[in-house]
């Protein structure tokens, strides 16, 4: 059930993100569920967990301007050695 993908880490003004190249919703048949962000509060998310590039983490991807995005943390980004600009290896499933 876990989906397997390459993306760039793009800047964003609420945080560094990925976008995410198919619709969970389509992928995994789950409906969004209500996720609380600092970013972007309260909003319909997936809740995911996975690696970026081989780095352990749990998120949520969410879906804004129809796109699907998964936020990327300063602390995930350290963890993994990459930035902005970057390309990054994100495996990721359902998790909840």
């Amino acid at each position: 059930m876990s989906r397997r993908f390459v993306g760039r880490l793009e800047a964003g003004h609420k945080g560094d993100a990925v976008i995410v190249p198919f619709d969970p919703r389509e992928v995994w048949g789950r409906e969004p569920v209500d996720v609380a962000s600092p970013a972007y509060g309260r909003r319909p998310g997936h809740p995911v967990g996975g690696t970026l590039n081989g780095h352990p983490f749990e998120g949520w991807i969410g879906h804004r301007w129809n796109r699907h995005f998964l936020i990327i943390g300063e602390d995930l980004q350290r963890a993994a050695g990459v930035a902005a600009g970057d390309d990054v290896e994100v495996v990721v499933e359902p998790r909840g």
